[in-house]
């Protein structure tokens, strides 16, 4: 099993020059030990993009039952 283009291209961003891909994976997993409020609130694009428009949504819906109620 691999891993998607996806992942493959943000993992090799990641890579620094002097680093294997086993080195990297392993610095990126010693870095996740660490505080758990580090990356707090990160969302990838699409998780963003979801929750944009979910706030927007529930905007929508709020702003149309004020309008009935005045």
């Amino acid at each position: 099993m691999g891993v998607t283009e996806e992942v493959y291209d943000r993992l090799r961003a990641r890579k620094r020059d002097d680093e294997s891909f086993t080195d990297l994976l392993d610095r990126l997993i010693d870095e996740t030990g660490g505080d758990w409020r580090d990356g707090f609130g990160s969302l990838s694009s699409g998780e963003a993009d979801s929750l944009r428009e979910a706030a927007d949504r529930s905007r929508q819906r709020f702003d149309r039952a004020e309008s009935r109620r005045q």
